[in-house]
């Protein structure tokens, strides 16, 4: 689809409240401002001005500089500034600019004197009385914000995703099975994979005169019918959670499944683009006129209005738009993808299934290897491993390797990072594994630059592979640490070690955003199970999902790498280890291992 002038003024306007974020010449930001306010007004079409070779310095505030801008927007849908200005600063930013009375230089403020990243930090800061402090706010300010980010962190009640994956396949094949039903499929914030859902959004097609809503109504599962009619209807489960249907015709399914799927921002953007062509885009279809042109599927949607098809985890406004049409949307990282899981547990720890049963279900899902990885001694209470019984781990594993045929277990640990950073186990026995995964499992709330700093030390260690689930939260139960994220993603590249994408449902760390922050910085993801048993390696899928919403491609995952080509990985990050291994392979005495740290 062609630029318009509102696409130029929308990139305009977010340099400016990027460019005051950064506390940039006041001069400057106006300059950006005013182009885009011009933009917005102005009768002609800036595309047609530009394919006119027409001169765009004779525009009211627009000098060389900005003239070179705008053709560039029109040609590519952004700038490199802008992209610039998105690499230096926190995604999550844009999301605070959002909040009712915090324009840029609230903002700025916030980021400036308390460090304020993400919605939860300023949450969590205004609970603690601490933004009333920040010049130029004060009590009243604080409450305001308090509130404001309690409702958009709520936003009503919601359900885990995995509660809500479980309830939504039951009911789907309950649907599936209604005479005259011809395909039924889930919608909403469960399609797009949010990690809670508020509702379920259910779509099917179904021939004239199928007692689907009759049968969904009368499901034992309903504790109250809110709403029902011949093609939609709206129930609440016995456990709370609101469910709604709607029935449509096939030549409308694309369109529906399009519109019920979401987001609301992303829906917009698709009617914007084509209101600017003279069509009319709702859940019935794409039409010019009277004359429906496109929506049988969501790909003629799509195709119709000049895009590309766009995976359903992506439609979020956060650019995908722009980098449809520019051609630069990813090609987002698939189950099938990935080659073995980092991060799994036995019942030497915490975990309910032995070795060779972990083993066994981790082939039978086509994964090539799988690293075993129980905690540490300090968790007493799940019956963490010491150095002795790590040690006997060690030897179990190579010596069942030797036996298994399809897939290699590799040998590993859940080690404790401690308060000031050293972990939990010594150098001595973690230099005879293939990985070591660190974790935070006590004292959550440090200050951030306390709990920063210890995450840094404890990457710094000879032998660390991996940073597990890196802000410890649990979704409702347990807020994220309170740590410098991009410091600690920065810090992962220059160390040459890697991050993880802990795929249980209850936790899901990292976010979408903080996925997308790994991604531009160059440090690959580890797609974790954290499985306890041989039933929650499924929980990749859910990693899968959260990775694809964080714009993550194959080659971004570490995971999806084969064994031989993810040995000399893990191999830098335990230089002393693989010395180590290398010697003993070729009958050479070991090295004397360091000292305990």
């Amino acid at each position: 689809m062609p630029i318009v002038n509102a696409d130029v003024a929308a990139v305009f306007n977010e340099i400016a409240d990027l460019l005051e974020v950064q506390g940039a010449n006041a001069f400057r930001v106006r300059a950006y401002r005013n182009a885009a306010r011009m933009l917005s007004e102005l009768g002609r079409s800036v595309k047609t001005l530009v394919d006119r070779g027409e001169d765009l310095d004779a525009l009211p505030g627009i000098g060389q500089d900005l003239a070179g801008k705008i053709t560039e927007i029109v040609a590519t849908g952004t700038c490199a500034q802008l992209e610039r200005l998105r690499k230096e600063l926190p995604p999550a930013i844009t999301e605070l600019l959002k909040i009712p009375g915090l324009g840029p230089k609230r903002v700025r403020a916030l980021h400036q004197e308390l460090g304020i990243q993400t919605l939860e930090q300023l949450h969590r800061a205004a609970e603690q009385g601490h933004v009333r402090a920040v010049h130029g706010f004060g009590p009243k300010t604080q409450q305001h914000i308090l509130q404001a980010t309690a409702a958009r962190l709520q936003q009503g009640h919601r359900f885990k995703l995995l509660m809500a994956a479980q309830v939504a396949e039951a009911l789907l094949a309950e649907l599936a099975a209604v005479p005259g039903v011809q395909q039924a499929v889930a919608a909403g914030s469960l399609r797009r994979q949010r990690e809670t859902v508020g509702d379920l959004d259910l779509l099917v097609t179904t021939q004239r005169g199928s007692p689907v809503m009759d049968s969904f109504t009368a499901s034992p599962d309903v504790r109250e019918v809110l709403s029902k009619g011949s093609t939609r209807a709206s129930v609440v489960l016995r456990n709370g959670l609101q469910v709604d249907l709607r029935a449509v015709a096939p030549a409308s399914f694309g369109a529906a499944w399009l519109y019920f799927t979401g987001s609301k921002a992303h829906n917009i953007a698709l009617r914007k683009l084509a209101q600017d062509a003279g069509l009319k885009l709702n859940e019935y279809g794409l039409y010019r006129g009277d004359e429906r042109i496109a929506g049988d599927t969501e790909a003629s949607v799509y195709q119709a209005l000049g895009l590309p098809f766009m995976a359903p985890e992506l439609r979020e406004d956060r650019g995908e738009i722009d980098a449809a049409r520019a051609h630069r949307l990813p090609m987002l990282v698939q189950l099938p993808d990935l080659r073995g899981d980092l991060h799994a547990h036995t019942r030497e720890s915490d975990g309910h299934d032995s070795l060779e049963a972990m083993a066994e279900a981790a082939r039978a899902r086509g994964l090539q290897y799988l690293a075993i990885t129980d905690h540490s001694q300090r968790l007493a209470l799940v019956h963490g491993l010491d150095a002795d019984r790590l040690a006997r781990q060690i030897d179990r594993i190579d010596e069942l390797n030797a036996g298994l045929s399809g897939i290699v277990l590799l040998k590993g640990v859940e080690v404790d990072i401690l308060e000031d950073g050293t972990l939990d186990l010594p150098d001595a026995v973690l230099q005879r594994l293939d990985l070591v995964v660190g974790a935070v499992h006590h004292r959550f709330d440090l200050p951030r630059d306390r709990q920063t700093e210890r995450l840094l030390r404890a990457m710094d260690r000879p032998c660390f592979s991996i940073l597990a689930h890196p802000t410890g939260r649990l979704i409702d139960e347990r807020p994220a640490s309170d740590i410098d994220l991009p410091r600690v993603i920065r810090k992962a590249r220059e160390r040459g070690c890697f991050l993880e994408l802990n795929a249980h449902p209850a936790r899901l760390d990292l976010t979408d955003l903080a996925c997308r922050m790994a991604k531009d910085e160059g440090v690959l993801v580890s797609i974790a199970s954290d499985a306890h048993s041989t039933l929650e390696l499924d929980n990749l899928r859910f990693g899968i999902g959260q990775a694809r919403r964080g714009w993550l491609a194959s080659p971004d995952v570490l995971n999806t790498r084969t064994l031989q080509a993810l040995r000399p990985l893990l191999d830098r990050t335990m230089s002393r280890g693989a010395r180590i291994r290398e010697h003993a392979a070729s009958g050479q005495q070991a090295l004397a291992t360091p000292s305990t740290p």
